[in-house]
């Protein structure tokens, strides 16, 4: 926590202090008030002339820092660190009339600094005073916790943000024209430039609008039929519709779902040039090569059909031509189940998202990948489109106790024979100990009370274990 920005600010409090403490609180002993002040504070010091002369601690963790032993007869000032100096200062220049609060970075064996919020108030003359502090710790660790959360969700945002853009991209220079449909109510989400160009109308005129409208009044039955039995079946198809220019086009329908909604894609070629309307685009081409994942096109026998230069690179293959007709179990899956699952999930689905699995190379190195995958009806059936990405180089956001489990299991098991059971145990045990107390104070930023917490240990058994394993504090 930022000490100078979390301040708060000196004024003067509207406090409702009691009306008759001569009458009901005069018979209250000096070890009361001292009980009373210890326990309406984290931390209580006596100071007198800048001098901590007693010092009053309200929880265990305070105490394991040493506040009480290394605090007394010592200079206030010294105790908290360099910028926080001034501020200790002001406070000792408080008269009673103006408490204000000031947060102070007290110094700490931990890594982090302790921040305490204080008052001061005179208890004799100008020469003593009492501070009274409130521990900001917990505030402090929820404040980092909630800082990491946003950049978390910064970078969840910021990948979205891009997969949208490669989308946009790809869904706008697509040589096919594309429409997506709403299942029910029938209305043009989108539409691509191309779909804009072969119904020859902007993109303001058709999106909102039913899709009916796109087409003459003869074809709208064959259209609502065919979306209804699509949005039922998946898949369907009509040979010969007409558009209002006149143009006759090939439907082709097919439904997914998102956010709970149900979607249709139409797919429309033109019947009068007798082919489809995707044709060769080198522009296209290029990026789809120059993907930042791997792209693999195979067909129904779960042959490859195309593979971008990013998927060839990663396969070590000298081209991507390399590629077409070999069966996709040859690169891309642990076994032919993994991708008899992605082919049964597709035909289900018609699409797949995050499907953990590997890559492998012609030369046997794997990789562990992600795919998402859609498929896609064509006029010579059904194609399948899987989106590769490499997540062995990923950053882990939260420690992995198991990447070091593997090797050290290794090693125990070579002491058979060599070591009794009874070591060998022990040896282990204290290596899983230790893993999980460095996972603890990893999560939760060297805080050894939220540690022990977290691990069901009391701060003192805590201490004993990092004794035990050879983490004791301060190292």
């Amino acid at each position: 926590m930022d000490a100078k920005s979390s301040d708060i600010p000196p004024h003067r409090n509207e406090r409702a202090g009691f009306q008759a403490p001569a009458e009901y609180l005069q018979d209250l002993s000096v070890d009361r008030v001292a009980e009373l002040i210890g326990a309406a504070a984290d931390i209580a010091l006596v100071v007198e002339k800048g001098i901590v002369k007693d010092v009053a601690l309200a929880h265990s963790s305070l105490i394991a820092n040493g506040y009480q032993e290394t605090w007394l007869d010592k200079p206030w000032i010294e105790t908290v660190t360099i910028e926080s100096r001034p501020k200790i200062e002001a406070l000792l220049r408080n008269d009673s009339e103006d408490p204000a609060w000031r947060q102070v970075n007290h110094i700490s064996k931990s890594a982090l600094d302790v921040p305490v919020q204080y008052t001061t108030v005179p208890v004799a003359g100008d020469d003593r005073i009492l501070a009274l502090g409130r521990d900001l710790s917990e505030i402090s660790l929820l404040q980092q916790r909630l800082i990491t959360a946003h950049q978390d969700l910064e970078r969840d945002y910021s990948r979205m943000r891009m997969a949208e853009g490669r989308y946009r991209l790809l869904f706008n220079t697509s040589s096919e024209a594309i429409i997506i449909v709403n299942a029910e109510d029938w209305k043009i989400e989108e539409a691509n430039l191309s779909a804009e160009q072969m119904i020859e109308r902007a993109h303001t005129d058709l999106v909102g609008k039913p899709i009916s409208d796109a087409f003459k009044s003869s074809s709208t039955g064959r259209l609502n039929t065919l979306i209804a039995s699509a949005a039922t079946r998946g898949v369907s198809s009509e040979p010969d519709l007409s558009l209002q220019s006149g143009k006759k086009v090939s439907l082709t329908a097919s439904a997914f779902a998102e956010s709970d909604h149900k979607r249709v894609i139409l797919r429309l070629s033109d019947v009068d040039t007798g082919q489809a309307s995707a044709q060769d685009n080198p522009a296209l081409d290029k990026m789809i090569d120059h993907l930042p994942d791997g792209l693999v096109i195979a067909d129904g026998d779960q042959r490859i059909l195309r593979v971008n230069e990013t998927f060839a690179q990663s396969a070590q293959l000298s081209s991507a031509q390399d590629a077409k007709g070999a069966p996709l179990s040859s690169y891309l899956g642990r076994s032919p189940t993994d991708i008899n699952v992605l082919y049964s999930t597709l035909k289900k689905n018609g699409l797949v998202r995050n499907f953990a699995t590997i890559t492998r190379d012609r030369f046997g190195s794997e990789d562990k990948v992600e795919v998402s995958a859609v498929s896609a009806p064509t006029q010579s059936g059904t194609v399948y489109a899987f989106s590769v990405r490499s997540v062995s180089r990923r950053l882990t956001q939260t420690p992995r106790l198991d990447e070091k489990l593997p090797s050290a299991t290794t090693d125990f098991t070579e002491l058979v024979g060599r070591v009794p059971l009874k070591d060998i145990v022990n040896e282990s045990t204290i290596l899983i100990e230790r893993l999980c107390i460095e996972a603890a104070l990893k999560i939760s930023a060297n805080n050894r009370a939220s540690a022990a917490e977290m691990l069901g240990l009391s701060r003192q058994g805590l201490y004993s274990k990092l004794k035990r394993v050879g983490l004791e504090p301060g190292e």
